[in-house]
């Protein structure tokens, strides 16, 4: 039975009648395109201005309702980097869309395939300023600046051309979240039987010009004592990478988003340490490199003062990034998916020195067991983490001491689809992450590094992991407050400032969402307490008492310019 009696808005007041029955709208139309994307779920926020599309998803497929809208882009990210498919968000217009933007920022740096779909007024009422509900002034131009992509429907019939546009520009490399703003009188208007055709497109790898291919060759025909930088870019070809390092005798260095590209207990794999100090002779050794799908950027090149061999093949589908930041012999403007392959295809007999492959191994275990030795108690809990979870596990870092430092190259990856962590350098995504990823792989446990501060940011998320109940271990490694920032200040021999914390109990906060809870001080609680959870199964918290560890670990100072008076100019 309807009614006629009005909804009120601030805007405007709409019969309920006009809002209910199960007229198909363009909700039905995302549910499509959904499904041919192989997305199963949408993670969002519900609102007036997404009402008809949350209500398919959830009839049709999955919708996670989660607490903000930054954290819906986060899980959809999560989702996105643990499965490979596409990453669905779905919030509101004006406050909504922005409170998702820093997380687009985020799926932005890393790549991820997110698909990003946002509401917004009437059609008619964009742009005229009329103090309609929710609107926001150039909402295209925000979405546009943390996008890929950003497109807008703007006729009924558009509404399937456009999604399946978002889609494939998602999934065309380089890869990258893709938005879509969708007035809402054309959410409701957009009807599935009445769309315009949509031409079928095919995502085709870019291939390398093939006379640059053959020399790229020949310099790693001629190559000695060859290394690999695998950076996010290689990802996607982990096979060919890992096949072309054997083939070739060279070491493999990754960035932090290339972890999981060669797996991290192979013998030639050197890992996340470009520039340790251990690695460093081997740099200085080293006659040739590949670097593939990597910006060489200056937190990882010691500044750009790494000496890279003058014989430097780089491999990037951004031309402007090839030679940008270290200087190149050969280029190759192409998807790596395709140029490692024609590279393994052209190597022939390698010159590979006798004994490299011993150097490289011995440089990256004294890598290792130097960053061990500066992390005291971190080790053992290091350790049992890798040691209690399957090898496929999904390991999910948010910007935190332990996540930032040994969590991004202690703790083993073993696959690029298990490395998830926060690329655009941004505090508190940690947690909604880990929920998309147990979300996407039900079948693999999932578990999530974060801090106290971080959790703070969206501790809202937390009924969403009771609610949903993947198999997420969060661990909260709690030192009331914002370790790395009051590092720094102690280092520059200052006063303490807005790093100290009022710390909730989290084992009254879990309880109050009805998630299982363990306080733990010590590796060997710690290894007990990770036990547990995983035989368990489904979400659990697990918080450590970080003043409690003993040996206590070194101090994390990351190295940042701090300008002196006489560096400043006039």
């Amino acid at each position: 039975m309807t009614t006629s009696s009005p909804v009120s808005t601030e805007a405007h007041r709409i019969p309920t009648e006009s809002l209910t029955g199960d007229a198909r709208t363009g909700g039905d139309v995302l549910v499509e395109v959904m499904k041919e994307a192989g997305a199963e779920v949408a993670f969002g926020v519900i609102s007036i201005h997404n009402l008809p599309l949350v209500e398919a998803v959830d009839r049709e497929l999955r919708f996670v309702p989660v607490r903000h809208e930054a954290a819906a882009v986060n899980a959809a990210d999560g989702y996105a980097r643990a499965t490979g498919r596409i990453g669905v968000a779905l919030t509101s217009t004006g406050t909504g869309a922005g409170n998702a933007a820093g997380a687009m920022v985020e799926a932005l740096a890393a790549s991820s395939r997110v698909l990003h779909i946002t509401g917004n007024i009437n059609a008619d009422l964009i742009g005229e300023g009329k103090g309609a509900y929710h609107e926001v002034p150039r909402q295209l131009q925000m979405l546009e600046a943390v996008s890929a992509h950003a497109l807008r429907v703007e006729t009924p019939r558009q509404a399937r051309a456009v999604r399946t546009e978002a889609v494939h520009l998602a999934e065309s490399a380089p890869n990258g979240p893709v938005s879509v703003d969708w007035p809402i009188d054309l959410q409701y208007l957009a009807k599935p039987d009445e769309q315009n055709t949509v031409q079928e497109r095919s995502t085709a790898l870019r291939t390398g010009a093939r006379r640059d291919i053959q020399r790229a060759a020949a310099l790693l025909r001629e190559a000695r004592r060859p290394l690999i930088w695998a950076g996010g870019g290689a990802r996607q070809a982990g096979a060919d990478v890992l096949a072309l390092a054997e083939a070739w005798g060279a070491g493999v260095l990754t960035g932090t988003n290339g972890r999981g590209t060669v797996p991290e207990d192979h013998r030639l794999l050197i890992g996340n340490f470009p520039a340790d100090e251990a690695v460093l002779a081997l740099w200085e050794e080293a006659d040739c490199l590949l670097t593939i799908g990597s910006h060489l950027r200056g937190n990882e090149t010691q500044n750009f003062t790494l000496p890279l061999p003058e014989k430097h093949v780089q491999i990037d589908l951004d031309a402007e990034v090839i030679g940008l930041n270290f200087p190149v012999a050969v280029g190759l403007q192409a998807d790596a998916r395709s140029a490692v392959a024609a590279l393994l295809e052209e190597l022939g007999e390698p010159a590979t020195e006798e004994g490299w492959d011993q150097r490289v191994r011995e440089a990256a275990d004294a890598a290792r067991a130097g960053h061990r030795k500066d992390i005291g108690a971190y080790a053992a809990i290091c350790d049992a983490m890798r040691d209690r979870l399957p090898r496929r596990a999904v390991i999910v870092r948010d910007v935190t001491v332990p996540g930032s430092s040994w969590g991004n190259r202690l703790l083993s990856v073993y696959d690029a689809r298990d490395n998830i962590f926060a690329a655009g350098g941004g505090i508190g995504q940690g947690l909604a992450m880990a929920i998309g990823a147990g979300v996407g792989r039900p079948k693999d446990p999932v578990l999530a590094i974060v801090g106290d501060g971080g959790l703070a940011v969206h501790q809202g998320e937390l009924a969403v992991l009771a609610a949903e109940t993947p198999d997420v271990v969060l661990v909260v490694f709690n030192d009331a407050g914002y370790g790395v920032l009051r590092n720094l200040q102690k280092a520059r021999g200052v006063t303490k400032r807005a790093v100290d914390l009022l710390t909730p109990d989290f084992a009254l906060l879990a309880e109050s969402v009805g998630l299982r809870h363990k306080l733990v001080g010590t590796p060997e609680d710690f290894d007990k307490a990770l036990k547990k959870a995983l035989k368990r199964g489904g979400p659990s918290v697990i918080e450590v008492d970080v003043p409690a560890l003993r040996p206590r670990p070194a101090d994390m100072v990351p190295p940042i310019e701090v300008p002196s008076a006489e560096s400043g100019t006039d």
